[in-house]
């Protein structure tokens, strides 16, 4: 058996594998393929419903958010965020927290001013800051709550009176939060929400309309809330796999169930690192992720052996980002508590047997 623990690709329950597969040859038992469907159809109207009303369900959001289905990954919110929100002569407020948010920083930067209350890369990201001021004339507030690359994640919203914008491409509907206190949120799905190739963002329209400058029709939040995520052909397929996935997290009992599990998961992994002292985990306990684990292991040698045992046992993706080496260990809503449990028996073994 394999078990995926990659950071990119989707990781999906069976279930939904199930279903999209039999719906690429008969969906809804029409005699078309999902892939053929007219988006403008009423069957494909009824998928995108029910996708943006399974958001609303399982966030709780309040009735004014809007919901959206959209082209591109989250990077594309990196622009699009500050195209809508930032005026040229206003300033946004950024968290600096690794990766995600230089390269949102970066785009946002071309649309107006930005300034970096606070950053961790004094300490190569192993951190979430915890002290900064936030602006009460600041045009947003915008942070990364999950860092894929380097193991982090903010457990707590930040208290501020100004709107919140935030990245949650990695954690999205992993942990129970108040919603309805951001007034942007944006998540590229493939991590816990469905397939690549679509974007969820959940926007307050009040925030909307304040830019002084002309906004590109794919790029106008306010085009696509009135037309319904479909201003132009949606990635089809991508929004009825996030609907399928929905529709499994609210049968898994929502997202307070799958927070307990996962908070399991990590629980059995960080506890395995810290009991092996063959294995590293740089980041502070306090801000350790549980969607994404990573730790070292400090012999080379020793490191080439773990990564081709991890091969031989099918551990797929363990191999840590690029920027940062090591291994990381991605546990998404959808990874079983049994894949840990195989994962981590064979890491007390391979400690063992090194000493």
């Amino acid at each position: 058996m394999v078990h995926n623990f990659n950071a990119g690709p989707s990781v999906l329950p069976p279930e939904v594998f199930k279903a999209a597969s039999e719906a690429i040859l008969n969906f809804n038992n029409m005699g078309l393929s999902i892939l053929e469907i007219g988006h403008r159809t009423d069957a494909f109207q009824a998928v995108m419903d029910e996708a943006r009303s399974l958001v609303k369900e399982l966030m709780h959001l309040n009735e004014e958010k809007e919901v959206l289905f959209l082209h591109g990954g989250a990077s594309t919110q990196f622009f699009q965020v500050p195209m809508n929100l930032l005026a040229a002569n206003h300033t946004a407020a950024y968290l600096d927290g690794g990766t995600w948010g230089v390269k949102a920083i970066k785009d946002a930067r071309l649309y107006g001013k930005v300034e970096v209350v606070a950053s961790s890369k004094d300490r190569n990201y192993s951190y979430i800051p915890d002290s900064y001021t936030i602006s009460p004339d600041a045009s947003y507030f915008h942070y990364t709550t999950n860092n894929t690359v380097e193991g982090t994640q903010m457990h707590n919203i930040p208290a501020t009176n100004i709107p919140l914008v935030a990245d949650m491409s990695s954690d999205i509907l992993s942990q129970e939060m108040d919603f309805n206190r951001f007034s942007l949120i944006y998540a590229g799905a493939q991590k816990n929400i469905g397939a690549a190739g679509v974007n969820l963002v959940i926007v307050d329209p009040a925030i909307l309309g304040k830019a002084d400058r002309e906004l590109p029709v794919m790029m106008d939040y306010r085009e696509h809330i009135k037309n319904g995520s479909m201003l132009n052909t949606p990635p089809v397929f991508a929004v009825y796999v996030c609907m399928l996935t929905l529709r499994w997290l609210k049968q898994q009992g929502g997202v307070a169930a799958i927070q307990a599990i996962n908070e399991k998961k990590a629980q059995l992994l960080y506890n395995t690192i810290d009991q092996h002292p063959i294995y590293t985990a740089p980041v502070a306990k306090k801000d350790r992720s549980t969607m994404n684990a990573v730790f070292t292991i400090q012999d080379s040698a020793v490191e080439k052996e773990f990564q081709a045992a991890c091969k031989e046992h099918n551990f797929y993706g363990v191999k840590g980002h690029r920027s940062v080496g090591g291994f990381r260990i991605s546990m998404y809503n959808a990874l079983s508590y049994e894949s840990v449990v195989t994962l981590t028996d064979f890491m007390k073994d391979f400690a063992t047997k090194k000493g």
